[in-house]
């Protein structure tokens, strides 16, 4: 086989190891350097792999080990899972370099190791969660995920983030607990775990009429379990405290990163082992678009009444995340289509926005409630403008990656059938409310200068950070069509 196939195994592989070998190795500069270096390499194959493979415009199935299937494991990967592993690898590097210096304040020099382990890990997790081919494999590393994200969240060692943490597992462990009761059901009528076997038993009973409410259940529990993971309204409640009290890497990794892995899997499982007219035949899509239409609204209303940046920005997280529910909620390809474009612009949009918040609290103390950053923009430009950037592209200015995703929601519920009017009504009005809080925060922290404001110190990894994430931002603004061509044809080949 060629080389090239090798590699989303390797990247897998190499993010676990080095886990392994930072539970031993001592050194807390020498972690985080060896944690960004990995993250890099990682970035560096998935780009080789994912330009082989457009170039090759074909899907392939890697068998891991020597059994084949159905004892053996899988993973399978196309363009579209090139594409997500790409961008998850590379916005894991610039969120470790965005908020280096927050990390090495907040993190003893003792923990730093452990840290780094878990960032590891969950990159690993990420990996396989975009590749896997197998059901169970998806719920062994949802649970590593799980583990790792509490980790980071607790890292910072304060009272808040251990409550948070406290409330993050409970309602983690109820999601995995769903995920793991739909899988085992799922086994017991089909006697599969790979997913190529699942496909065509679930399509032969689905043929036969028989175990059609089972699967109904299966389908519920599943979108129930992965929901409440990627804090699909109304099971979001833990996410505000979570991201909003972790430090400032963990904020971006977790709202940036990990809900992603979780809506990138319900996706796989309702397209490869399901298909959309199996879900749309039970109704499951109204109700996930249902849920997306309330996280969009109210989600936006909560970052409205809050006056801590990273809180208001962790709600944000739960109406952007219901912009990718109600693409999957249109229950046909182009919507699916439009929600894995809105996970690529918003994995790079809000840990800029996290990442520049870092920076300009840097100014007053870290200080994050938003009175305290009113004129710190001055003290910190690049910062002020990263955020800036960031905001538009949440409330949906035109060159951003976020118009580009309305966009592409709103050409997407041209095939939704009766749900047009109202995917266009909560698209206007979603914006209006993110221009409701975002336009004045940009505002606040570009107002008149502060005396007591310190200068905000150089941090070139920082610096190099806010830049890319950016580029990012305006890549997918001014190039979208490219890349929705690309995840088309990805979903094609799923």
């Amino acid at each position: 086989m060629p080389f090239a196939w090798n590699l989303p195994y390797l990247s897998v592989f190499l993010a676990m190891v080095t886990a392994i070998l930072l539970s031993v190795l001592p050194g807390a500069k020498r972690a985080y350097w060896l944690t960004v270096g990995v993250s890099a390499a990682v970035t560096i194959m998935s780009l080789i792999f994912l330009s082989f493979i457009v170039r090759a415009d074909a899907s392939y199935a890697f068998t891991m080990g020597k059994f084949p299937a159905p004892f053996g494991n899988e993973i399978k990967f196309g363009p579209l899972q090139g594409l997500f592993a790409s961008v998850f690898a590379a916005v894991m590097c610039l969120s470790l370099l965005g908020g280096r210096e927050e990390l090495f304040e907040d993190v003893d020099e003792k923990k730093m190791g452990l840290a780094c382990v878990m960032f590891n890990m969950i990159l690993a997790s990420l990996l396989v969660l975009t590749y896997t081919n197998d059901a169970f494999t998806a719920y062994v590393f949802i649970e590593i995920s799980t583990i790792a994200a509490c980790a980071l969240v607790m890292i910072k060692d304060s009272g808040p983030t251990l409550v948070a943490t406290i409330r993050y597992l409970f309602m983690s462990l109820l999601g995995s607990g769903l995920f793991l009761f739909s899988v085992i059901l799922l086994y017991a009528i089909t006697g599969h775990l790979l997913m190529p076997q699942l496909t065509g038993s679930v399509a032969k009973l689905m043929a036969d009429g028989s175990y059609a409410k089972v699967i109904a259940l299966i389908l519920a529990m599943m979108t129930a379990g992965l929901g409440v993971k990627s804090a699909m309204f109304p099971f979001h409640r833990w996410l505000p405290d979570a991201h909003g009290t972790a430090t400032t890497t963990s904020s971006a990794v977790l709202s940036g990163l990990v809900v992603k892995g979780y809506a990138v899997l319900l996706m796989t499982m309702y397209c490869r082992v399901f298909t959309l007219d199996t879900v749309r035949s039970f109704h499951i899509h109204d109700a996930v678009f249902a849920l997306g239409f309330c996280g969009m609204i109210l989600g936006s209303v909560m970052a409205l009444r809050e006056t801590h940046a990273k809180r208001m920005l962790a709600y944000s997280s739960v109406a952007q995340l219901g912009y990718v529910f109600m693409g999957i909620g249109l229950g046909t390809p182009a919507g699916i289509a439009a929600a894995c474009f809105q996970i690529l612009a918003h994995a790079f949009t809000k840990p800029l926005l996290f990442v520049s918040v870092g920076r300009l609290a840097s100014a007053v103390g870290h200080d994050k409630q938003l009175r305290a950053l009113r004129g710190t923009a001055w003290s910190c430009p690049l910062a002020g403008l990263g955020f800036g950037i960031g905001a538009l592209s949440m409330v949906g200015i035109p060159l951003f990656g976020g118009f580009a995703a309305k966009v592409n929601f709103s050409t997407a519920s041209i095939f939704g059938d009766e749900k047009i009017a109202l995917t266009l009504f909560v698209l206007a009005l979603s914006s209006i409310l993110n221009a409701l809080y975002y336009l004045p925060a940009v505002i606040n922290i570009w107002s008149d200068r502060r005396p007591d404001a310190l200068k905000a110190e150089k941090d070139v990894t920082a610096t190099a950070a806010i830049i890319l994430l950016a580029c990012g931002v305006l890549f997918l603004g001014l190039r979208f069509t490219p890349v929705m061509d690309l995840i088309v044809r990805g979903l094609e080949l799923m």
